[in-house]
Formats: C-alpha cells, structure tokens, sequence
C-alpha cells in the first residue's frame, strides 16, 4: 500500500491547526527548521510541506517575521462549523471565485475543499475530479448572463455575440484556458446554446452548413486568442511586479541593439514617426470588423 509522502502530512497537521482557529490570521506558522526538529524530517521536506500551503493560499512569507497565516477573507475559509452544507453548486461558485482571484493553475480538488473547510474527499461525492470541476465551471460561465434575443441581421448577432463572449472572458479571465480545445470541446450545454444562437444569427445568410460553423469558430477564435493574451500579461504583471509599459521601458535597449542592425526596415519604419502601443480592445476591434466584412463579401457572393 502506498503511504503519504511526509510533507503532504506536514502540511496537513498545520493546515488542520489553521482550519480549527489554532493558528490564528497573522500567526507565524512553524519555520522549516522547527518542523525539521518537532517531525524529524528532512529541510527538503520542510521546505515542500510549507510550499503545499502557500500554493493553497494559506500562508505567505513577510520578510523580517517569516511564514505567517494570511486573512480569513484572502484564503476563502470559512469560520468552523459554519457556512451552507457543501454542493455541488457551492463547489463550482468557490472554484469560479479562486479562479477569478488567482487564475486556472490555482484551482484544485485540495484547494477547493481547504477553502470549504472540508475534506477533499467529500468533494469527490459530487465530482469525479478537477477535469469535470473546470467543465462545470466554465458551463456556469457561458449561463451567467443571457444573450437575449436573437436580431434580425447576422452583423449585428455576430457582432453582440463577439462582445458577449469577450465580456465574459474579461470577467473570468482563466476561461481562456479552460475552454482553449476547438479539436476537443467538452459536452456543456451552456456552451452549446452559445454556439446554437450564434448559427441562428446565420440562419438566414444562405450560407452552406459548415461555412456557418467555421465563422463561429473563426470568431470564437478571434475572441479566444485575445483573452489569453490579457490572461498572460496578468500573469507576468504578478510575476514580475511590472506593468507592460514598464516593462517595455526595461527592454527598449535589447529592442534598439536588434533594430541597430538594419535587418528590420520595414518594422522599424513603423516606429519613426509615432509611438506605437498595442491595446488588446482596438486589436478586438480591428479583427471583428474586418472578419465581419469579410463575411459580408462571402454573403454577398452566395446571394449574387
């Protein structure tokens, strides 16, 4: 029988203290060198048992005072023995709200069921695991606020379902990951009525079938593409503590050094005159009107 590895055990006697109030908010929890003595373990070991519980929010490391517990509020807990009995639908809302504070990769089974104050076990009763979690997550999403009704010309369904769609990645930005497979699209019915009305909005263009199918894909793409380009400046903004003019500022010598060459005329030329700054929103819109005018042509060609 396979046994638990030392620092998964660790962690969970400290997460339990956290959970039941022993530790309060603030508190230091044990050092890597007090858990070294009190479990007679490896630093190694120490050192993975306190990164388990950073990695679920539990603790973090202020300089000068060491590993303390972080805020009720900042870790999603629960006060013990309190809070609506567990669902699956509280499942998906906690996951949905980790995912919003700290992306996808902070979402899983031990996280969700630390944040419920319950074991990860009991989040197994309703969902077999994080692969169906996310599902559910992202169809709740696609449910969270109606499209409406369908307009009578296709530019302008495209167009409302194209700032739909971006609207809600703006608001859940790790939906970018979650439903990122065209190839092998998960059975959401809350996706699917998405697609549904959006071939609607086609019904009455005269196109063939899968022509209708490749423009919502094509849109679909357009929006995707974007919203993991904000997702990943997000991402790097935390990592680096730098916004993307900053960073830009902290390059601009690498960029001068490549461009002194003259290997790159054409790009250069672009920069001469007026500062360039690449905004996601005109890129959106840049890509949606031209993709929609060049559906008109396809229209026009079909009705001609």
């Amino acid at each position: 029988m396979q046994t638990e590895p030392p620092y998964l055990g660790i962690a969970g006697e400290i997460r339990r203290r956290i959970v039941s109030g022993e530790l309060a908010p603030g508190d230091r929890v044990p050092s890597t060198r007090a858990i070294v003595l009190q479990w007679g373990v490896a630093m190694a070991t120490a050192t993975k048992a306190l990164s388990v519980l950073r990695g679920e929010g539990l603790v973090r490391a202020v300089p000068g005072v060491g590993t303390v517990v972080v805020e009720r509020r900042a870790a999603g807990l629960a006060a013990p023995g309190s809070g609506p009995a567990l669902s699956r639908e509280r499942m998906v809302r906690t996951a949905i709200e980790l995912a919003d504070a700290e992306g996808l990769p902070a979402v899983s089974m031990r996280r969700v069921a630390t944040t419920l104050s319950t074991s990860t076990m009991a989040l197994y009763r309703h969902v077999p695991g994080k692969a169906e979690l996310v599902r559910l997550m992202s169809d709740e999403i696609f449910g969270e606020r109606p499209l409406g009704a369908v307009p009578h010309h296709w530019r302008s369904g495209l167009e409302l379902a194209a700032r739909w769609l971006r609207s809600a990645y703006g608001r859940h930005p790790w939906m970018a990951q979650a439903v990122a497979s065209f190839t092998r699209p998960t059975a959401s019915p809350q996706a699917m009525r998405y697609t549904e009305w959006v071939l609607h909005a086609l019904a009455g263009t005269g196109l063939p079938p899968y022509t209708k199918l490749h423009i919502h894909l094509s849109l679909f793409a357009h929006v995707q593409g974007l919203a993991m380009a904000g997702d990943m400046e997000t991402q790097a903004r935390q990592d680096t503590g730098l916004s993307a003019a900053e960073w830009m500022v902290r390059n601009e010598p690498r960029f001068n050094a490549i461009s002194a060459s003259g290997d790159y005329p054409f790009l250069n030329s672009l920069f001469e005159h007026d500062e360039f700054e690449l905004d996601l929103d005109s890129l959106f819109e840049f890509g949606l009107q031209w993709t929609l005018d060049g559906i008109a042509v396809m229209i026009g060609e079909t009705s001609a």
